[in-house]
C-alpha cells in the first residue's frame, strides 16, 4: 500500500566524511567537554588568586643597639607590655635576635618602625631645642637625610623613648605612640642639656 512503511525493508543510515551524525558520535559528549574547560578555568583562577594574595615570609627586623640605660626600668617594661598590635596598617613585625632591651618594631611593606625606650638624653637635645607635642606627649625631632628616616624622641616622660620613622610613614606611628605612652607613663618637666 501506498505510503506504509510497514512493509520497506529497514535501510541502516551510513553516515558519511562530515555529516552532523558524524560529529555527533565522536568523542566525548559537548556538555562533558564545557565542564571540563569550565573546572579547568576555576581552577586556574584559584590558583593565581590565592598566589596573588599570599605574603611571603619577612625576614625579622633587626634592630640595632644602642646604650639604653633604661630599658629594664619599670616604665620602659609597663610601655612594652602595653605595646599595641599595629600602628594604623603596619603590624608589629619579629625581631631578630639579640633584640635590644626595651625595643620593638612594626612593618608593612616597606622599612620598619623602630621604639627603644630607656635611652639616653639625645646628644642634640638641648636648651632652645623646640618640642612637638603630639597628642600631650612632648617629642623632640631628629632627622636623617641619609637614610630619609626621621626619629622622634618622647622628652617629657621618666625615661626617654625613641621611635624611629622611615620618611613615608605618616602620623599615624607617632599618634599612636603618643596615645600609649600618655596612658603609660607620667609627663615630667623636660631635662635638656646645656648647648655647646
Amino acid at each position: 500500500m501506498p505510503g506504509d512503511t510497514a512493509d520497506e525493508p529497514d535501510v541502516p543510515v551510513v553516515p558519511t566524511h562530515g555529516s552532523p551524525v558524524d560529529s555527533e558520535s565522536d568523542g566525548p559528549p559537548r556538555a562533558l567537554l564545557i565542564a571540563a574547560l569550565l573546572i579547568a578555568v576555576v581552577a586556574v583562577g584559584t590558583v593565581l588568586a590565592i598566589a596573588a594574595t599570599r605574603r611571603h615570609p619577612t625576614a625579622p627586623v633587626a634592630i640595632a643597639a644602642v646604650p639604653a640605660p633604661g630599658a629594664m626600668t619599670s616604665e620602659c617594661q609597663a610601655l612594652l607590655a602595653t605595646l599595641p598590635g599595629s600602628l594604623g596598617n603596619l603590624p608589629r613585625a619579629e625581631t631578630a635576635e639579640p633584640t635590644p632591651a626595651g625595643s620593638a618594631a612594626w612593618r608593612g611593606d616597606g622599612e620598619p618602625v623602630i621604639l627603644r625606650c630607656g635611652l639616653d638624653r639625645p646628644a642634640e637635645f638641648v636648651v632652645g631645642t623646640p618640642i612637638q607635642m603630639v597628642d600631650d606627649v612632648g617629642w623632640f625631632r631628629i632627622d636623617d637625610s641619609d637614610t630619609r628616616r626621621s626619629t622622634w624622641v618622647s622628652v617629657d616622660r621618666p625615661v626617654y623613648i625613641a621611635l624611629t620613622l622611615p620618611a613615608d610613614s605618616g602620623p599615624t606611628p607617632i599618634q599612636t605612640m603618643s596615645e600609649v605612652i600618655a596612658r603609660t607613663m607620667p609627663a615630667i618637666p623636660i631635662r635638656p642639656g646645656q648647648p655647646a
